[in-house]
C-alpha cells in the first residue's frame, strides 16, 4: 500500500467515533431505558475509543501480512482489523456501560448488541476509507 500520513489516521478516528458514539447512544439508551445514560455512556467513551483507535491504526499500518510478497486482499484485512476492533471497542464499551449504570448485566448487553452494530458499520467504514485519497502520497491496488 502507498505512504499513509498520519493525517489520515487522525480524520479516520475523528469519523469512526462519530459513526461509533451515535450508534453507542442510541444502543445504550435502548438497552438502558434511559436517553441520559446513553449520551454519558456515548460521551465517555469519546476519549478512550478515540485513544484506542488511533493506536489501533497505528499497528495495523505496521503490520506485514504478505503471503510471498503480495499483499492481503483489502477485504480480508479488513475483516481481520473489524475483529480485532470489535474486540477492543465492546471490552472498552462493556466496562464504561457497567461503570456508568452500576449494573454489569447493563455493560454486558450493551457489549454485545454492538458486536453486530458495530462490525457492520466499522467494515463499512474501511471500505469507504479505502477508496479515499486522503493522506496517502499514491496509491497502489
Amino acid at each position: 500500500m502507498a505512504d499513509i500520513s498520519y493525517k489520515r489516521h487522525i480524520a479516520k478516528t475523528i469519523t469512526w467515533r462519530f459513526v461509533g458514539t451515535i450508534d453507542t447512544i442510541i444502543l445504550s439508551w435502548i438497552i438502558s431505558g434511559d436517553p441520559f445514560t446513553g449520551l454519558k455512556i456515548g460521551f465517555a467513551e469519546v476519549i478512550t475509543k478515540m485513544t484506542l483507535y488511533y493506536l489501533h491504526e497505528r499497528v495495523w499500518f505496521k503490520i506485514n501480512l504478505s503471503k510471498e510478497g503480495e499483499v492481503l486482499e483489502s477485504r480480508k484485512r479488513h475483516i481481520a482489523k473489524t475483529v480485532t476492533w470489535r474486540f477492543i471497542g465492546t471490552m472498552d464499551t462493556m466496562l464504561l456501560a457497567w461503570l456508568i449504570s452500576g449494573d454489569p448485566l447493563t455493560g454486558l448487553k450493551i457489549g454485545f448488541a454492538e458486536v453486530v452494530t458495530k462490525m457492520l458499520l466499522y467494515y463499512l467504514h474501511e471500505r469507504v476509507w479505502y477508496k479515499i485519497n486522503f493522506g496517502l502520497v499514491e496509491r497502489t491496488k
